[in-house]
């Protein structure tokens, strides 16, 4: 029996400790008050805790490294995790899209069902305990400082303090810090899931404006071929866009100016089909204003833009718009148009990409290459993935993984 020593309390960290527990001593360090804090806000508070999808699909929604997971993935499935919260008292349901949420909608509870298994595991829970800095002695790990105070002493070590999103939950990018001070590099870390800033100066006039059933294409400037491409929810914000499918495709932009958003306002119409669609509502309002003329083809807020945009006067009459008029309007639908100014900061991301470099991980156990008593899961590993309960899970999976290989 080791006596091992967990940092963070985030997903990946109470499964580790879970797991390790059931043949070693384990302490669970965490320096907020409470289990689980960034869980609490995960899916809108709801906690999207895994995807019901095949468990081989889950990796055409991991943009990070998804090889480096294979192994972790396929040794603790998505039906392991809602076996884990089924047995531990917290029913789950699956809605669109395969998330997996629990059925009370109350993230509070995915975190009921990780204390519960902490309990009757015995883990030594300690919260308010702080790492301050690790000690070292002949290339291994002894012991860790907490509140620059105290000293706990350990035979085995996993870190998973998660990465830099959301600082306030304790997610600040201290265990990478921690793991290049041992020798580890670390893949830069970047804000993954996190809202665009877009450079029109009208965007403020769209703020608040939910589309549904659109297409979002990110363009590379110079490069004809879609980096990100699919359908689905956006929001307008006062700096830019986001929603489901901003996040996913922020995930691919790598510098600010670079970058140009494609919305397809129609994906399910041709063009040719959009155009009997336009010629159908002109010949119904025949005699109104150009201006007054789209109510029922787009949302009210966006019309003004779409007719600046389309340079059509405003005031001319349907039945004088000419084809060629037509035509134009026709590609600023299927073609909305807006630059990309760069990324919301780190601190409002999802998800963090980049962290402890995967060559120097074993992905089969978790362990560090480099240091044999040590192990890493979840966030803090240069790993990511899309929405949709797929970072919770990888979370668990490398969480236990590196408990159940110590």
């Amino acid at each position: 029996m080791k006596n091992v020593i967990v940092i963070g309390a985030g997903p990946a960290g109470m499964m580790a400790a879970i797991t390790s527990s059931k043949e070693n001593k384990v302490i669970l360090l965490d320096g907020n008050d409470r289990l689980g804090k960034k869980l609490f806000i995960t899916g809108k508070g709801r906690c999207n805790v895994t995807n019901a999808k095949d468990i081989s699909d889950f990796f055409d929604f991991i943009p990070g490294n998804p090889y480096f997971l294979y192994s972790a993935l396929y040794t603790y499935t998505n039906i392991d995790v809602i076996n884990f919260f089924n047995e531990n008292g917290i029913k789950l349901k699956t809605e669109r899209g395969g998330r997996v949420f629990p059925e009370s909608n109350k993230s509070s509870d995915i975190i009921k069902g990780l204390n519960n298994a902490l309990i009757n595991s015995k883990v030594d829970i300690r919260l308010n305990k702080k790492v301050t800095n690790l000690i070292c002695k002949e290339n291994k790990l002894i012991g860790v400082e907490i509140n620059g105070v105290e000293k706990i002493y350990g035979d085995h070590f996993i870190i998973a303090t998660g990465g830099a999103s959301y600082p306030l939950t304790g997610s600040k990018g201290e265990g990478q810090k921690y793991a290049k001070k041992l020798g580890h590099n670390i893949i830069e870390l970047k804000p993954s899931l996190v809202p665009i800033e877009l450079d029109e100066t009208w965007i403020k006039d769209l703020m608040g404006l939910s589309l549904r059933n659109i297409e979002i294409s990110l363009i590379e400037n110079g490069r004809k071929k879609a980096l990100f491409k699919n359908q689905g929810e956006m929001l307008f914000t006062h700096f830019g866009i986001s929603g489901p499918l901003v996040l996913s495709a922020s995930r691919f932009i790598k510098s600010k100016t670079n970058y140009t958003i494609n919305l397809d306002l129609k994906p399910a119409l041709t063009d040719e089909e959009l155009d009997k669609r336009l010629q159908k509502d002109f010949l119904k309002y025949k005699n109104r204003d150009y201006k007054n003329s789209l109510d029922d083809l787009l949302p009210k807020k966006i019309i003004p833009i779409i007719i600046k945009l389309s340079l059509i006067d405003e005031n001319k009459k349907v039945n004088e718009i000419t084809r060629e008029e037509r035509r134009r309007l026709i590609k600023i639908i299927k073609e909305f148009k807006m630059k990309v100014n760069g990324l919301r900061p780190i601190e409002e991301a999802i998800v963090t990409a980049g962290g402890v470099d995967t060559k120097e991980i074993d992905p089969s156990t978790m362990k560090s290459k480099i240091i044999s008593n040590l192990s890493f899961a979840g966030e803090v590993i240069d790993v990511d993935a899309f929405t949709g309960g797929y970072n919770v899970q990888i979370a668990l999976a490398t969480g236990f993984v590196a408990g159940s290989n110590i």
